[in-house]
């Protein structure tokens, strides 16, 4: 679960991060309160969750509670890349003397923490990466030993901070780290990290990305969720416990293992190449049971969403044979009833796998196309799409 910035902030503050004030606004009415309150020059900032506000107009320094209000009126309902603002923050102001960067984050590929590092910061980190590779520290954290005193110097000197400088912001990559381990983080990042000019080091902006994996072990984190803002079919499907991720396509994939729905996800794509560039509209991994209820609960979420023109069912029979996916998908159908109006090609294979496609015809159902193999049910799928 990505957070917004204000709800990072707090964090950062419950870690004893050094944070400016901020104050959440609603309405350019709240937003001039809120800097009638703060005092001299703020920041009104855009809440939402993807980067390049600034660029965008999103970001707009107010030097009244007056300009507070027309700034807060600017950025309410503006669109930035998809998400249109419904919240500002109003934050205190800071002379800006440096910008650095920080971030530690989950590196999956070597399951390990990997902390980014650079003292030229304020700039989106990926252009930095690919413009000046060498301005940015990439070092490896032990998830055990994690982010202590040493580490964090060490981060500091290869990222190049300074001998007056390192000490100070080393500090700071502690803390961060705190808040990392401390409510279960894939990403803490801090862009900038400033130091004023008065020579504090502030956490300038903030960015948290939470395993929602761990919310068992987090009450609070549930109260941080924006539901108004979520995709309803991906709320539907945490609701069912479905692994579902919209995507920007018309083909429907269903499929049971994480590794097998990538896998169709490209044939699929492949396959759209020669039927109108069709792509596939979601990731839904049904896990090891392929049930009635999993079945309905996974074709109701992909039949609900108005770009899918077709949808591939692609099951490998293993625990679950394939005679109770094949039953999965009757029942399934029979339960959705007239709801269910778009094609289904069926591909499943494994144990029992002949009974499973002998259930599959005999039902006959006008909607299911059996395919014999992975490469022909992608292709099937693709052209029904674009019919």
């Amino acid at each position: 679960m990505d957070l917004y910035e204000y709800q990072a902030r707090d964090l950062f503050e419950k870690y004893e991060v050094p944070v400016l004030p901020g104050i959440i606004a609603d309405t350019p009415e709240e937003a001039k309160a809120a800097a009638e309150k703060l005092g001299g020059v703020v920041v009104v900032k855009a809440q939402v969750k993807t980067g390049g506000r600034g660029k965008a107009g999103g970001v707009k320094v107010a030097k009244t509670p007056d300009e507070a209000y027309e700034a807060a009126k600017a950025i309410l309902g503006l669109d930035i890349k998809g998400h249109v603002v419904k919240r500002v923050m109003i934050a205190g102001g800071a002379r800006i003397a440096k910008e650095f960067y920080f971030s530690v984050l989950l590196d999956r590929a070597n399951r390990s923490y990997l902390s980014l590092a650079s003292v030229e910061g304020g700039m989106e980190i990926e252009q930095l990466a690919v413009e000046k590779p060498e301005a940015l520290a990439r070092i490896e954290v032990d998830p055990l030993a994690g982010i202590d005193e040493a580490k964090a110097l060490e981060i500091a000197k290869a990222a190049g901070f300074d001998e007056e400088l390192a000490p100070k912001v080393a500090d700071v990559f502690v803390k961060l780290f705190q808040v990392y381990k401390g409510e279960d983080a894939t990403l803490v990042e801090v862009n900038p990290l400033i130091q004023s000019e008065d020579g504090e080091i502030i956490a300038l902006d903030g960015k948290v990305s939470l395993d929602e994996n761990a919310e068992f072990r987090h009450a609070g984190h549930a109260l941080l969720e924006d539901k108004a803002a979520a995709d309803p079919l991906e709320a539907k499907a945490k609701e069912n416990d479905l692994n579902y991720v919209k995507l920007d396509g018309q083909v429907g994939i269903i499929g049971n293992g994480a590794g097998l729905v990538m896998s169709t996800l490209d044939v699929v794509a492949y396959a759209g190449e020669k039927h109108g560039g069709v792509k596939p509209a979601n990731f839904l991994d049904i896990g090891g049971g392929a049930s009635a209820e999993v079945m309905a609960a996974g074709l109701d979420v992909i039949l609900g969403d108005p770009q899918v023109k077709s949808v591939f069912v692609n099951v490998f029979g293993g625990i679950t044979a394939c005679d109770a996916v094949a039953k999965g998908i009757v029942g399934a159908l029979a339960e959705l009833g007239s709801s269910a109006t778009k094609p289904l090609v069926v591909r499943i294979d494994g144990n029992r796998v002949e009974e499973g496609r002998r259930i599959l015809q005999e039902a006959n159902h006008p909607l299911v196309t059996l395919a014999a193999t992975m490469d022909e049910g992608a292709d099937k799928a693709a052209e029904l799409a674009n019919a």
